[in-house]
């Protein structure tokens, strides 16, 4: 009996310990760089205790401030937003090589993308292209890859041209989840734009009808879609609003609901970044500069949005955050405090709580999951 005992209390010992050690996954970040500094950055996460462990640090040319990844081929594409790259005019691609074993990172290419100032890039759903917006020269461009993964041509470009009293700053572009459909939000026209996609040729179309003209100043940032892709959330920098749009099949939005991000007598200037929905699909998530808080809605059975209530973002300036794979963590980039917050997602309310797991980390202004 003493012996079963002596068993039975290793092996309760033993699966503790595996449980207090939780799982370590890989976060990516980027982040805007002086001269010959690091601006991506790899951390260890623990899925159990929500501890973050810097692993290394690559310098990815300057301000590689927005990534995307490439699993087939172990690629990371980090993009240079500046208006000269390479003594070239024009943003640019630093593509590099990355052993999730190790950590070990590698450049492999650069690539010069038109006109420069570029915010946000996306991969195709088959990952034979790169999508990208440009915030200061308000265009778009598509980068072929080769058999590699590597971006070897430009296949397409877009200048949007200003109106009488707006200027364009193309500020998101993604496929939808179907893979059917890019969409391209505009910050300084306030406006979406719906594509498709020419895959053998790498050209945008603009689908008929496929402008969405929102709100004047209400400044659409970033979006992200339910979970089967019939509802696109929007979350507005300048209004400081979530809009929510039915996705019929051809591609098309129908407006359906405007919401509030702010907490009620909030009265200062507030500037949205981010929005994600949670790992569950029951969730949307959105972030306030200036207010520094998280809100949180509920997505009804219809996919319209009920305020769920705030939380704070743990620092200032919340320009990025991410849900890592289990979907209990946020993890918030405040860019001007210097800091990655950990916050702890209740199962319940799904409100995101502060942990004590932060850590430093200079203007933080994406992060991912490798996994």
């Amino acid at each position: 009996m003493r012996i079963r005992n002596n068993i039975f209390s290793l092996l309760t010992a033993i699966l503790l310990f595996l449980t207090g050690c939780g799982e370590n996954l890989t976060l990516i970040t980027g982040g805007f760089t002086e001269t010959g500094e690091n601006g991506i950055s790899v951390f260890s996460f623990n899925t159990n205790t929500g501890a973050l462990k810097m692993i290394s640090g690559f310098n990815a040319g300057p301000n590689p401030s927005y990534v995307c990844f490439s699993k087939r081929h172990n690629l990371i594409y980090a993009l240079n937003e500046v208006m000269e790259f390479n003594g070239l005019p024009g943003g640019g691609i630093t593509t590099l090589h990355f052993d999730p074993e190790s950590g070990e990172i590698e450049k492999k290419g650069e690539i010069v993308i038109p006109y420069g100032g570029p915010c946000h890039i996306s991969i195709s759903a088959d990952s034979s292209y790169l999508f990208i917006a440009s915030y200061a020269s308000g265009s778009v461009a598509v980068a072929k890859l080769d058999e590699s993964g590597i971006p070897v041509t430009i296949t397409d470009t877009i200048l949007y041209e200003a109106d009488s009293l707006k200027v364009s700053h193309a500020h998101m572009i993604l496929q939808d989840p179907g893979g059917k459909f890019i969409y391209v939000t505009d910050l300084g026209l306030d406006r979406i734009v719906i594509y498709d996609f020419d895959n053998e040729t790498g050209k945008l179309e603009q689908i008929k009808d496929g402008i969405v003209n929102l709100p004047d100043g209400a400044g659409p940032r970033h979006f992200t879609f339910s979970t089967d892709g019939s509802v696109m959330y929007v979350i507005n920098e300048i209004g400081s609003t979530v809009m929510v749009f039915k996705v019929d099949y051809k591609g098309n939005l129908e407006p359906v609901q405007t919401i509030s991000t702010l907490q009620a007598g909030f009265a200062g200037k507030n500037s949205c970044a981010e929005i994600l929905i949670s790992r569950d699909g029951n969730f949307i998530y959105g972030s306030n500069r200036g207010d520094n808080s998280i809100v949180v809605y509920t997505i009804s059975d219809d996919g319209s949005l009920v305020l769920t209530g705030f939380s704070t973002c743990g620092g200032d300036w919340p320009r990025n955050f991410t849900i890592d794979p289990t979907g209990k963590f946020l993890l918030a980039g405040n860019q001007k405090s210097d800091m990655i917050s950990v916050l702890k997602i209740n199962n319940s309310t799904g409100i995101p709580e502060m942990t004590e797991n932060s850590i430093s980390i200079k203007a933080p202004a994406y992060l991912e999951f490798w996994k």
